[in-house]
């Protein structure tokens, strides 16, 4: 198998890792550019490639890197929560496909914020490994597994258990993988898709509005994720005031 590997965030780190454990060592690197990258040095150090194997942010999508990638011959272009648009030019470089693990289970919640969408909406949860596509997340499916959303969990808590999935998802696909003919799941209905902006716009609690009361338990559940600005908030005094929830049974 030859590939080459996209990549960012500590599960890329560990999916990579795994993937040199088994005897595959990627033929050049995608990882994210200065202003976005959590760990593209330690993706750089685990590959044991040379900085003219490693390309960086928006310049995946040059004429140069879609050469490198039709010239080496590669299977696969192995994409783990790599953040970047990617061109349809390199989508179809790779002679298998482009793959890409999705924290959802696809159809439903492509794009962004998945677990949030997951908890608020109401709709099946887990991880997907899948082929890319043109249309965001749209791919053939390869392997997924669902996980059942607690009425407890909170978007933080429920991502943190999605990344343990998406690892158990890409181990257990991986012979497949190897084999150079995984298996392809066409996705037949349209599911669901949210893109960044949208949990902007449910963020302010309307004091003066009635919500029922599981309809406004999964909004503050949704909105509980790692990050403060993404929280529901309410104005009072010109000012914002940010709700995170903890839910504790006894």
């Amino acid at each position: 198998m030859k590939y080459i590997f996209a990549g960012d965030r500590q599960i890329s780190v560990d999916i990579l890792t795994y993937i040199m454990s088994r005897g595959y060592k990627p033929m050049a690197l995608f990882v994210s550019n200065n202003s976005k990258q959590s760990h593209a040095d330690e993706l750089i150090k685990i590959s044991g490639l040379e900085l003219n194997n490693v390309f960086k942010g928006k310049e995946v999508n040059s004429n140069e890197v879609v050469s490198l990638v039709k010239n080496l011959d590669i299977d696969y272009i192995i994409g783990i929560h790599f953040p970047y648009i990617i061109s349809e030019e390199l989508l179809i470089a790779p002679k298998v496909g482009f793959l890409n693990l999705h924290p959802a289970y696809l159809p439903y919640n492509k794009g962004w914020h998945t677990p949030s969408w997951a908890i608020i909406d109401e709709t099946p949860y887990g991880a997907t490994l899948h082929f890319m596509a043109k249309k965001l997340d749209a791919g053939d499916i390869i392997y997924q597994e669902e996980i059942k959303v607690s009425s407890q969990d909170t978007a933080n808590l429920l991502y943190k258990k999605v990344l343990k999935k998406e690892f158990e998802v890409f181990v257990k696909s991986f012979d497949d993988l190897v084999s150079l003919k995984p298996i392809r799941v066409r996705q037949t209905i349209e599911g669901t898709s949210h893109v960044k902006k949208d949990l902007e716009g449910i963020q302010e609690i309307d004091l003066e509005k009635k919500y029922k009361g599981k309809e406004l338990l999964n909004l503050l559940r949704g909105l509980t994720t790692n990050n403060i600005k993404e929280s529901a908030f309410f104005v009072e005094n010109g000012k914002k005031n940010f709700i995170q929830i903890n839910i504790i049974s006894e």
